[in-house]
């Protein structure tokens, strides 16, 4: 909303500066922030009234989380609300970018909302069909991805784009299409499997959100791409505005989900999160460097996998307990310290995979 201020900066010179998407990005990032500071408590009050019993605890998981009986879940509507409500009033609303990765972020979100929503009333652990659940998930994906397509640059916009070479991209043709959308469901569901301990995976979303938020700043800056040798997305620029929203978001977030957690983020906020940070990947052509960034995400995906393959193919589990965070629980590890160690492995990834923009 405040962009079209810049409608009236021709008599008002000192409204030139929401023409900047530097200074849209930090007052998404503090209005998001303040929007979860200040409506979170009352959020919190209503999911804990209409939830009872709150978020089922799981009796074979580590004997430490059935103290967090009867902590709400579905934490995500802080944080989507934060998102949607910034995004809105700082970005640019002839951007189509900002549209499509709203619209994951939101579909995305509506699925683990209806998850939390049947694991809330029947208390149980099994929300409604895995099946279901990625076939809806594939379809927003592709939905995605397809205008991605369309909107970019031929060939660029059906093109994996390789780390650390200037102009080496595999085209993919329409195939593309197919791999965008397993990178954006991947997310996803990654960082849903994350969201295990108090704190563990806002953080690193929002490590995450705000590496993509810089590339994103570059990738649609035909100035800066060219300097640093990546391709130029024209119009990915403005997601910086919205990664900075989840940021602020994130924070706002944190306050209330940190140890002891008043509130859990649930399939809600981490299925959403996850989708967007996929999305986003795909339209600025950093695939691969979401990987490197959400590489813990990827070891937590990974690490139930192999135990999932390993148990029905030798009956034997390679991890005391998937994901990877009950595995250290399981040794002895405390939930701080498992926290703590994931974030600073997070910055580490997240340094790693910005400087792929430079080693060309």
């Amino acid at each position: 909303m405040f962009y079209w201020l810049v409608d009236f900066a021709g008599t008002v010179p000192a409204l030139n500066v929401f023409r900047y998407i530097t200074f849209r990005t930090g007052g998404a990032v503090v209005t998001g922030a303040l929007f979860v500071f200040l409506f979170g408590p009352w959020i919190i009050d209503n999911l804990r009234l209409r939830q009872g019993k709150g978020q089922p605890i799981r009796s074979d998981g580590p004997q430490s989380h059935l103290m967090k009986v009867g902590t709400p879940t579905m934490g995500g509507l802080m944080i989507l609300s934060g998102l949607v409500v910034s995004t809105l009033l700082w970005a640019n609303p002839r951007n189509p970018y900002v549209w499509i990765v709203l619209a994951v972020t939101l579909g995305f979100g509506f699925v683990g909302f209806y998850d939390d929503y049947l694991k809330v009333t029947k208390q149980s652990h099994n929300g409604f069909s895995g099946r279901t659940r990625l076939a809806i998930e594939g379809l927003i994906a592709v939905a995605a991805c397809y205008a991605f397509v369309r909107l970019g640059r031929d060939p660029l916009s059906s093109s994996l784009v390789l780390p650390f070479f200037k102009d080496l991209a595999l085209n993919f043709g329409w195939f593309f299409v197919i791999f965008g959308a397993f990178i954006v469901v991947g997310a996803g569901n990654a960082v849903n499997l994350t969201d295990g301990l108090d704190g563990l995976a806002i953080v690193p979303v929002m490590i995450a959100a705000a590496s993509f938020g810089m590339i994103s700043y570059l990738a649609g800056n035909a100035v800066f791409s060219d300097y640093l040798q990546i391709n130029y997305v024209a119009g990915t620029g403005e997601l910086a505005v919205l990664c900075g929203a989840v940021l602020g978001a994130g924070l706002g977030f944190l306050w209330f989900n940190a140890p002891p957690a008043s509130i859990f983020m649930g399939d809600t906020g981490s299925l959403a999160l996850g989708g967007m940070l996929g999305s986003i990947a795909v339209a600025v052509k950093h695939e691969i460097v979401l990987a490197v960034i959400g590489g813990l995400f990827v070891l937590e995906a990974v690490s139930v996998i192999v135990q999932v393959t390993s148990f029905k193919l030798t009956g034997k589990r390679v991890f005391r307990m998937a994901p990877i965070h009950h595995h250290f629980e399981q040794k002895g590890w405390t939930e701080p310290q498992i926290v703590i160690r994931f974030w600073i492995i997070s910055v580490v990834l997240a340094l790693v995979g910005l400087s792929t923009l430079k080693l060309r």
